[in-house]
């Protein structure tokens, strides 16, 4: 059995083969093993109640969305089982529910010692292939061509999920989800950032700010701005340059975002994306702060149709013999809004080894 991509559904998938007595070829084609969880908070949740999952991914396949939601709990005692240390019990959102994972630790829970790093997989015989490459934020021209044809986005992710395992399963008769132009990621600030800042630099604050493209035209209504922010990062997308101004007045300023205020955030923000007033005619009365934001992409929502056993199906809903995709190279679970890629990658990595290995 090979399994393609070693990051978090990958990781799972392997190690679930080997405790069902399964030979395993795991193949990262990176410098590492990790995939983007490593760069991740690395929390692992469902939505706290199945009507608010439905209700928050209106577009998403409801078997997909059962299967995260019945399976993920004992899949987290899995993780725990086998070694995986917790940092919290709790997400910390009430909206949310699953536990926040040390990633380094996890990673080695889950044997990746055992890949086989910057190979790319052999995918190209007959032989049964889970594919877990991550879906195709990091390929601009993918990117281009379903999710922002307008500027490229900048890349908040590990820059190998490419589209291999998307290309390989349509060459091979794979439908596509709808949502192929949907993605999560974080508004940024528009400056220079590394690995080790995708978390502590993102700009969660949209929905107490006044919003407005680098034209001046205010695109998105604060009101309507989702829990997650993941709407208005899609917005931001689409405008020009993929730039954004988040402009805030001194009750936008007192707001609190977790454990700290925005006024808090703004300063921790890189004095380069800190805009004079002065130099945005735009920036209405009372204005106090702005900060200018880039939109970035961690991984991608469309992709590949599945069974709820992971199997990659063709557009007549048949499967695909010897093939299955787990993660965000499979579409249709968070369709329409944000639902946990974590998640998705465990509860499909197990799915899909389950089957293959039956």
């Amino acid at each position: 059995m090979i399994v393609a991509g070693a990051g978090m559904a990958g990781l799972v998938a392997a190690a679930r083969l080997r405790e069902l007595g399964c030979e395993v070829e795991l193949h990262e084609k990176g410098e590492r093993v990790g995939g983007s969880m490593l760069l991740s908070s690395c929390v692992v949740w469902r939505h706290a109640d199945w009507d608010g999952f439905r209700s928050e991914c209106p577009g998403g396949d409801e078997r997909l969305q059962r299967l995260v939601w019945d399976r993920l709990d004992d899949a987290i005692e899995w993780l725990i089982a086998r070694g995986a240390p917790v940092v919290w019990d709790e997400t910390g959102n009430p909206r949310t529910r699953g536990k926040r994972f040390e990633p380094h630790g996890l990673v080695r829970a889950l044997g990746g010692e055992r890949a086989v790093v910057g190979s790319t997989p052999p995918v190209t015989g007959k032989r049964p292939v889970i594919l877990c490459t991550g879906g195709f934020a990091a390929s601009g021209k993918l990117v281009a061509r379903y999710v922002a044809p307008a500027a490229p986005l900048r890349l908040r992710g590990n820059p190998w999920s490419t589209g291999d395992g998307l290309e390989h399963a349509v060459a091979r008769g794979a439908a596509l989800t709808n949502g192929l132009d949907e993605f999560y990621g974080r508004n940024m600030p528009d400056t220079a950032w590394g690995e080790g800042e995708l978390v502590s630099a993102s700009q969660l604050y949209g929905r107490f700010a006044r919003i407005f493209d680098r034209d001046g035209v205010e695109f998105f209504d604060a009101a309507d701005v989702s829990w997650s922010e993941t709407n208005v990062v899609q917005a931001t997308a689409r405008r020009p340059g993929a730039i954004a101004y988040y402009v805030l007045d001194e009750e936008a300023m007192r707001q609190c975002v977790r454990d700290s205020t925005v006024a808090e955030m703004v300063d921790a923000a890189p004095a380069e994306a800190r805009v004079p007033l002065d130099e945005l005619p735009f920036a209405p009365p009372g204005s106090v702060a702005a900060v200018r934001v880039v939109a970035s992409i961690t991984h991608t929502i469309g992709g590949l149709v599945v069974d709820d056993r992971a199997r990659v199906l063709r557009s007549d809903r048949t499967p695909i013999d010897g093939l299955w995709a787990a993660g965000v190279d499979a579409g249709g679970v968070a369709t329409g809004g944000y639902a946990s890629g974590l998640a998705q990658a465990l509860v499909q990595g197990l799915a899909a080894a389950e089957d293959a290995a039956s």
